[in-house]
């Protein structure tokens, strides 16, 4: 038996998981997560830490690994490292064994990964520096329209006319809302607007690394907005010889945090399987 934490340190969240891995099985022991809300990331890494530690009633001595992913690696008290995109991959394959691609919406970026069954990567793409299909660029949106985030997709799905929203500048993707608030548009209208915008820019980055039949789980702060995963469902039924399912998780925003801790044990194991490291007794 294994006993592995993943610490996945956002830009928006920390997230937190714990796993059992027995046999080729693999237990999810308990989970956390914390916003970020310009507070230290590292404390709060120790912070979610601890708590799922607490939930899973185990103490730190207990784990055989501690593994980080994102901006984690300079937690102290981690065994290793993984890249944040090795971990979404593995996290999605465990939500949705299914799944061959990835769409990691965080808040600060896009990023469009193709996978294999046992989660490594075979190709990725991020979107450009702009912030503008992030999430951190829709939580400012909303602000502005005076809705609460997780009102954003319920609304969005309910728009009749969305507005079009055509600058792919952050700053300027604002003022077109500003103007539109003024003409009378409606949220719901701009909310798709803006979904659809940012739809576009990741099929297209879906595309270029060869996504066409593949099951597609989004991953990150985004994949429970249900407006952008339907605007994403749309934008990739335009594109010619795209044929691919867009599907979201409960726990996606989890899965870098879940792929580091199966990263972990995996890794535990074969270290002790060639004689480098003694396994816990």
């Amino acid at each position: 038996m294994t006993l592995s934490a993943g610490i996945d340190v956002g830009t928006g969240a920390v997230k937190a998981a714990i796993f059992k891995v027995e046999d080729g099985r693999e237990e999810w022991l308990a989970r956390s997560t914390l916003r970020i809300r310009q507070r230290d990331p590292m404390q709060l890494a120790e912070e979610a830490f601890n708590e799922t530690l607490e939930k899973a009633s185990l103490r730190i001595d207990d784990l055989d690994y501690i593994a980080t992913t994102g901006e984690g690696e300079a937690i102290p008290f981690h065994t290793g490292h993984f890249y944040s995109m090795t971990s979404h991959a593995r996290g999605a394959i465990y939500l949705n064994e299914n799944a061959t691609a990835v769409l990691d919406c965080g808040a600060l970026h896009g990023r469009a990964i193709v996978t294999d069954k046992r989660g490594k990567v075979l190709g990725y793409k991020m979107t450009s520096q702009c912030a503008s299909g992030s999430g951190q660029f829709l939580e400012n949106i909303a602000r502005y329209l005076g809705i609460a985030q997780d009102e954003i997709g319920k609304l969005s799905v309910q728009a009749d006319e969305p507005e079009t929203v055509s600058s792919i500048c952050a700053v300027l993707a604002e003022t077109d809302v500003i103007n539109m608030v003024s003409r009378g548009i409606t949220a719901p209208n701009i909310l798709k607007g803006i979904h659809l915008s940012m739809a576009s820019r990741l099929a297209r980055l879906l595309k270029s690394i060869g996504v066409t039949d593949n099951l597609v789980m989004v991953t990150g702060g985004l994949a429970l907005d249900k407006g952008l995963i339907a605007a994403l469902g749309e934008e990739l039924a335009k594109m010619k010889g795209v044929e691919a399912e867009v599907t979201s998780h409960p726990d996606s925003i989890y899965a870098g945090a879940i792929g580091a801790a199966l990263w972990g044990a995996f890794r535990y194991e074969i270290l002790v399987a060639s004689g480098q490291l003694l396994k816990a007794s």
